[in-house]
């Protein structure tokens, strides 16, 4: 499946503090959530559905990436 991504409006998070080292996210048709590498905006991106950055954005609250 492929996305338009040409017209997405693309953001960090206020906790990047204005880094060159972030993700971008943008919220799409559909509810789909596209998120990409800020230091190649122009490069791949990811998207995902409702239920799977859902369950991303959890897994990140929950410490479900924190390294041991």
């Amino acid at each position: 499946m492929s996305n338009d991504l040409s017209g997405a409006l693309w953001f960090k998070s206020t906790y990047s503090a204005g880094g060159s080292d972030c993700v971008e996210v943008a919220h799409l048709d559909g509810g789909l959530v596209g998120v990409r590498d800020s230091k190649n905006p122009a490069g791949p991106a990811l998207v995902f559905t409702p239920g799977e950055w859902d369950a991303f954005t959890a897994g990140v609250s929950d410490g479900g990436f924190d390294r041991a």
